[in-house]
């Protein structure tokens, strides 16, 4: 087995001191230009790989970003396909800079003082900075993090902290898009199925599908609103209700695209095609969407440029980046596929 190759070996064979040694890697400028060439050259021959706890002692950062996703009931989980990408996102951006990510995902809110404390977690695995997924904005610990002294990144949620940024989609003119689109095919009985109304994106996404309607000249119908959870079983239960009113909708804007394969299914089994019968949109694109039958319009998130905005902004706040805007948000696209047609 190949042992690892410690500073004091490190030391021995470049013939000088540990001290020595750890100041030629920092980068000081008192080692001399020919000694720290020779240091410097012996650890990359040996693979030489600082320990982190020692790393962190001289350099008082930890280079580990916190993640912290709730994933109990009435949250989004790490099974959905959206967090994959923004994850990826993340990593491959803070990962440039030497940063790793240390996932903390919750059945539980924050737990006040407890063990459970978001904060107290943070601090615990001194982490230097916290990417905020799909927590409750509203909990008083999720609060406390914020106002403390890591610097924060909020995804699709809206904090306010003195080291917090957010990035989010611009969910709100995503689902007018959507709306429109519709609209331009010829439909005027559309519907929608929202998220969860406590999170930024169903609020967002809801009031875009909202003013939308009301700007095409079309009456805002409160049958025509019903609430999901993001996820596939709410999409086909709450399409199955649309579908049995008097006047059921000739289109649908569901809220994720989950939902929208949902609904696809609720079509068929209600014995309707898609999109002779009735067209749907979805939101999010995710990698499923253009190979379901029929391919899915939806509105494309850059789910990736989302995580890769977050790592923008944590490695530039844990810089001290003063200069920082509160709040980044990024556009969305239109793609039509097969999934809407004129009714």
């Amino acid at each position: 087995m190949e042992e690892r190759v410690t500073i004091r070996e490190l030391a021995r064979r470049s013939g000088v001191s540990v001290g020595t040694v750890s100041r030629a890697l920092n980068g000081y400028a008192d080692v001399r230009p020919e000694t720290r060439e020779r240091i410097m050259r012996l650890a990359s021959e040996l693979d030489y790989t600082p320990a982190a706890a020692a790393r962190s002692l001289v350099t008082q950062r930890s280079h580990v970003i916190g993640v912290f996703m709730e994933t109990g009931e009435g949250h989004p989980d790490l099974q959905h396909p959206f967090f994959h990408e923004v994850l990826g996102g993340l990593k491959q951006r803070v990962g440039r800079e030497g940063f790793d990510l240390l996932l903390f995902a919750s059945e539980r809110p924050g737990g006040g003082y407890g063990p459970h404390s978001y904060l107290k977690r943070a601090r615990h695995h001194n982490v230097d900075g916290c990417a905020l997924i799909g927590l409750d904005p509203d909990d008083s610990e999720v609060r406390r993090l914020v106002r403390g002294e890591i610097p924060c990144v909020a995804i699709d949620m809206q904090l306010e902290g003195p080291r917090t940024e957010v990035v989010m989609s611009d969910n709100e003119a995503g689902a007018a898009a959507a709306v429109r689109h519709l609209h331009d095919l010829g439909h005027r009985r559309i519907a929608t199925i929202t998220g969860m109304i406590d999170s930024r994106p169903g609020v967002d996404r809801l009031r875009g599908y909202r003013e939308a309607i009301q700007s095409l000249g079309l009456a805002y119908r409160d049958e025509y609103v019903r609430y999901g959870d993001f996820y596939a079983e709410s999409g086909r239960a709450e399409t199955a209700k649309l579908l049995a009113l008097d006047e059921p909708p000739t289109a649908i804007f569901a809220a994720a695209d989950l939902m929208a394969i949902g609904a696809v299914r609720a079509a068929a089994e209600a014995g309707l095609r898609v999109p002779e019968d009735l067209s749907v949109v979805g939101f999010d694109d995710i990698q499923l969407a253009p190979h379901v039958n029929p391919p899915l319009t939806t509105l494309r998130q850059d789910k990736l440029g989302l995580g890769a905005a977050a790592g923008d902004a944590l490695v530039a706040r844990i810089a001290g980046d003063p200069e920082r805007p509160p709040l980044r948000t990024l556009p969305v696209e239109l793609v039509v596929r097969g999934s809407t047609a004129t009714p």
